[in-house]
């Protein structure tokens, strides 16, 4: 049996550090949960949401899945989203993608990598909605960094048109959906310029 004793003692030293920076933080955080942010993301280990937008814990409400993909069957990512908007009353839901992801790339060099082929297909319908616009890209990288930012926007829109978001704007609830994507070669999120704060804002 391995039981990682290594994380243990990262965690203890990680713990050991906030305590001495502020000595309080820990107290506070466990009385409440107040974030202004959800972050949905993608799965992948090299985006970690807090580190890199520099926040700390309790101040970003986070939703992950391969691909960053958002769709009305998937009721995590819904439940998720309802307990985001209804009960933290979060202002912003921010969708990340980001450019090398293996779910886009899946999808783009049409890999069989088993279950996860049913899930990646939403990225495939991204696709083929965009078809032409993507084919008249003849750099093969830059088709698929487009296919990344085509898949964000698409899920950004989502969002929109989930019953959460809508129900929220109803009632006059203030929430904006902004549509990022995050650089692996730089640290850079850049703002795709999908940004949502009521209906008449949805494309």
């Amino acid at each position: 049996m391995k039981k990682l004793p290594e994380l243990f003692e990262r965690n203890r030293r990680w713990a050991a550090k906030v305590r001495e920076e502020n000595p309080g933080f820990f107290a506070a955080l466990a009385k409440q949960q107040a974030p202004k942010y959800m972050w949905i993301g993608c799965a992948d280990s090299r985006v970690p949401s807090t580190t890199i937008v520099d926040l700390l814990p309790g101040e970003i409400f986070v939703h992950r899945n391969v691909a960053n993909i958002v769709v009305n069957s998937d009721f995590n990512c819904l439940s998720a989203l309802q307990f985001a908007v209804e009960v933290l009353k979060v202002e912003h839901v921010m969708v990340v993608g980001h450019y090398g992801c293996g779910g886009v790339r899946a999808v783009m060099e049409k890999q069989e990598l088993g279950l996860v082929d049913n899930w990646v297909g939403h990225v495939r319908d991204v696709q083929e909605r965009h078809w032409d616009a993507l084919e008249a890209i003849k750099d093969d990288q830059k088709r698929y960094d487009r296919l990344c930012e085509l898949n964000v926007l698409e899920q950004a829109l989502n969002v929109c048109r989930s019953t959460v978001v809508r129900g929220a704007w109803k009632r006059r609830q203030e929430i904006t959906v902004h549509g990022w994507i995050y650089d692996l070669n730089d640290g850079l999120i850049r703002d795709l310029g999908f940004c949502a704060s009521g209906e008449s804002d949805v494309p």
